[in-house]
């Protein structure tokens, strides 16, 4: 039929005593409450679903008739007075007793940016992991009523969603969103209207409206360049998340940075902790030191007390994934912003400098020097990012350079699957919710019958298979699949196959994350899956960035193996993955498999909630499951160093995960007893609860981020902001101190103690050292003792400081110290020497280091 067709939405009047449903649908409290969200469900499944699980837009379509049945329905009225008077008393909660003794909600608040945020598919601002981990942060924050607000970017288009062709080709496809059906409101300034704030681009001014979210306890923060007042370039700036080039990209984060930061001075919002999750918020320093800057201060003593508050996360040690600006871009941003630094253009760029690309300006650079509390997302990759960043600290052995870690965790509400929620809360009571920090809590689900566990867990899977034909058949028939071809497609997850081995796969595709590692040996594959006594499904689904070529090469070789006809029905690729359908998959499949090449897993949150569900990991050592794996909990591929040779490890990994399929996961989920089901299965699954729970939830996250990072960075930034700057002008006259005087310090060792001693008899040890303008109150002079295995690795035992010093020869101090050797037999010692002050944030934040 020809003709243009026009829309019209018809949208009801909410009866009064529903009317708490706009304010529900106005709270992204929905995107982590499965009881709010239930009501909209009940109200109309088929318009949930159509309206993307949007809420707001959901209230604006749903009929009136139907209103008018939900009054009168009882059973819904009881729910939905339920469901408020829950939604009530957790906005009655106060702070966590585990955060109040680190953080005064009246004196603390920290702001977190981030350039994606991932609460829910209804607010479609994030790409993957880093957006669900910033949403899931966010949630933990409001479940601890921890002082806090976020800051990041409205996006006109999200990320993209994807089909997947009959070639297997990904097709990304836009959607702009309209902004009046998202959870949010424009802020507004102190006269009520809507708050715009400003920033320069190239020499423009680019006005900004800033939005905000209340997401329980906490409020989110979104910027939007799409005003009339801007020009049509800059209109689109905040267009799409991570689309355009290197322009649109130092653009944005313009905006978030230091657009950011002004828009919660216009709010009259003033934080003590500043957290940049990621390098893409870092102009926010340069903003924060600018002002003080232009409050008198000279730069140096300005980044000190800026730097004293700020955290920055790091979260990948792929180098793809940290922003380097070339210092032509970045010098044509900041040609006029740097005069009110008070510094150069040559002293700018050293700000991101780094040795391995000198004509670029790195974001993680800038964060690390910009800030003094830094971690990574796991203890593996806090020793990976140790070790890359190690050019800021470059005397510093990259083990005790400053850079920690703090273990992800996903937010277990939001991924736990209803059934559990409902089976703990019947024989829990729902104080189960507020047990998540308590590891000997959990211990309980082994009071949860074998059987009754095994029958849950069955069912789960039986949703995920309704859930997969559904949509793999919708895939199918837009690719012109046959009937006869999407039945043997489909033939595992339909009604009597419930009892199939399911293993998922779902995650970026990415070439470090190996999806294709399971088929380096396709016939012994083959064998394994079309097992008639013991058949296995493979299920994969997951995104690779539309510029990601080698990415897109992996879809498409995943899906020729899907339509191969040796792995045909035993292979599904699903279209289109998201937080709806990852919630499915997480809760539903057996296995949880993960392949990535050792050590770029940063962590890979999607294991951890798996493993909550009771579904058990099969994962390489690498990310969180090098912290997770207990030995009875899953099972583990042992990674091969990064010095082997490639095709040699991936050949070797390859080869444990099919011999791990083939002999333990396979078996052991097939060796069933007189009642159905397999015993060293559910023992396996409940051990995998047992430790993800507690271990790995997002509030345990937060809770190390509070005692480890937020309090002291609260703590530095009250001292540094006293008194005019006192402390930060002091430390940063020091440290010019030290910059000038430490290129000529040296060491030489005094009085030689021998090389034995009698058991129970101290040794002298006198060492001299030369400080130039330093004073022996300046350092700190250092005895490590420890002991040599046969590859004549160290192995450090105790650190002994010199206490006691004089005068020595040619305006040298002489440094004493009588040991009392520590160890018996051969052992060995080591002598260093490093700045000190007391107003360190970390006692080798110079990078300052002398060894004898």
């Amino acid at each position: 039929m020809s003709g243009t067709r026009f829309s019209l939405e018809v949208q009801p009047q909410i009866p009064a005593p529903l009317a708490r449903l706009e304010e529900l649908a106005n709270d992204l409290f929905y995107s982590w409450d499965r009881q709010v969200r239930r009501l909209f469900t009940r109200l109309d499944q088929d318009l949930w679903g159509s309206c993307g699980h949007n809420p707001k837009t959901f209230l604006r379509r749903i009929s009136q008739s139907r209103l008018s049945e939900a009054l009168e329905d009882r059973v819904f009225m009881e729910d939905f007075n339920r469901v408020l008077g829950a939604y009530d008393t957790y906005k009655k909660q106060e702070t966590h007793p585990d955060v109040r003794e680190y953080l005064d909600a009246d004196k603390d608040l920290v702001a977190y940016f981030c350039a994606e945020f991932g609460f829910h598919e209804s607010l479609p601002i994030y790409s993957g992991g880093l957006g669900i981990l910033a949403g899931d942060h966010c949630k933990a924050a409001s479940d601890l009523c921890i002082p806090f607000v976020a800051v990041g970017i409205l996006y006109r288009q999200g990320y993209f969603t994807q089909t997947i062709d009959e070639h297997g080709n990904q097709l990304a496809h836009y959607h702009p969103t309209d902004f009046d059906q998202l959870p949010l409101r424009q802020a507004t300034d102190a006269n009520g209207k809507p708050l715009i704030v400003d920033v320069d681009i190239h020499g423009r001014q680019v006005f900004l409206n800033v939005w905000q979210a209340r997401a329980g306890h906490i409020t989110l923060y979104l910027l939007d360049s799409d005003l009339e007042e801007n020009q049509e370039h800059d209109r689109i700036i905040t267009h799409q998340l991570y689309g355009g080039d290197k322009t649109t990209r130092i653009q944005q984060e313009i905006v978030l940075g230091i657009g950011g930061v002004r828009a919660l001075r216009a709010l009259g919002i003033e934080p003590t902790v500043w957290h940049i999750n990621e390098g893409h918020s870092a102009f926010q320093i340069l903003e924060r030191t600018r002002e003080c800057v232009q409050q008198g201060h000279d730069f140096s003593t300005a980044l000190e007390v800026i730097a004293a508050g700020t955290v920055f996360t790091t979260h990948t040690p792929v180098t793809a994934g940290h922003d380097i600006f070339d210092h032509g871009l970045v010098s044509s941003y900041f040609r006029d912003y740097i005069k009110d630094l008070g510094l150069d253009m040559q002293q700018f760029l050293e700000l991101g400098s780094t040795p391995h690309n000198p004509g670029g300006f790195n974001q993680t650079a800038l964060a690390l020097r910009g800030s003094r509390f830094h971690n990574g997302v796991s203890r593996v990759h806090g020793g990976v990012a140790s070790e890359m960043e190690a050019y800021v600290w470059k005397q510093i052995p990259h083990a005790e350079n400053p850079i920690g870690y703090v273990t992800n965790g996903v937010h277990l509400n939001t991924f736990l699957a209803r059934d559990w929620s409902n089976l703990y809360d019947m024989r829990f009571g729902r104080s189960w919710r507020d047990e998540l920090l308590n590891t000997e809590y959990w211990e309980r689900i082994d009071e949860i019958p074998d059987h009754s566990y095994w029958s849950l867990r069955q069912s789960l899977k039986t949703e995920l298979h309704e859930n997969v034909l559904r949509r793999a058949l919708l895939q199918y028939r837009r690719n012109g699949c046959s009937e006869a071809l999407m039945d043997r497609l489909t033939r595992s997850v339909q009604a009597d196959n419930a009892e199939v081995l399911t293993i998922g796969f779902a995650r970026r595709f990415a070439t470090y994350k190996r999806a294709a590692l399971l088929f380096s040996d396709p016939e012994r594959l083959k064998r394994l899956l079309n097992d008639p006594e013991r058949p296995v499904l493979l299920i994969f689904s997951g995104k690779a960035h539309p510029n990601d070529l080698p990415g897109q090469e992996l879809i498409r070789t995943i899906h020729g193996y899907s339509m191969d006809p040796d792995f045909i029905g035993r292979i599904i690729l699903l279209e289109g993955y998201d937080l709806a359908l990852a919630r499915k998959l997480v809760t539903g499949v057996d296995v949880w498999l993960n392949t990535p090449e050792y050590p770029l897993e940063a962590s890979g949150t999607s294991g951890q909630k798996a493993g909550m569900n009771g579904v058990i990991n099969l994962s390489v050592l690498d990310g969180w499951w090098a912290e997770g794996f207990n030995g009875s909990n899953g099972w583990a591929i042992t990674p091969h160093a990064p010095h082997f040779d490639v095709d040699y490890r991936n050949h070797e990994e390859a080869n444990e995960l099919l011999d791990l399929l083939e002999n333990q996961v396979i078996p052991q989920y097939y060796s069933r007893n007189s009642q159905g089901y397999s015993e060293e299965w559910v023992r396996l699954s409940k051990e995998s609860m047992k430790s993800c729970i507690p271990n790995f939830n997002a509030q345990r996250m937060v809770r190390d981020y509070v005692r480890n990072f937020y309090a002291p960075a609260s703590r530095q930034n009250r001292a540094f902001c006293a008194n005019q700057y006192k402390d930060g002008h002091e430390l940063a006259v020091w440290k010019e101190k030290v910059r000038q005087s430490w290129p000529e310090v040296s060491l030489r060792l005094a009085e030689s103690p021998g090389e034995s001693a009698a058991s129970g008899h101290s040794i002298k040890l006198k060492v001299a050292a030369s400080l130039r303008e330093l004073s022996a109150e300046d350092v700190i002079l250092e005895c490590i003792i420890g002991s040599e295995n046969e590859h004549s690795d160290f192995t450090v035992h105790r650190h002994i400081r010199f206490e006691g010093h004089e005068p020595g020869e040619r305006d040298e101090i002489l440094f004493e110290l009588n040991l009392l050797p520590p160890l018996s037999g051969l052992q060995y010692y080591k002598i260093r020497i490093y700045p000190y002050h007391k107003l360190l944030s970390h006692r080798f934040e110079t990078g300052c280091m002398i060894w004898l």
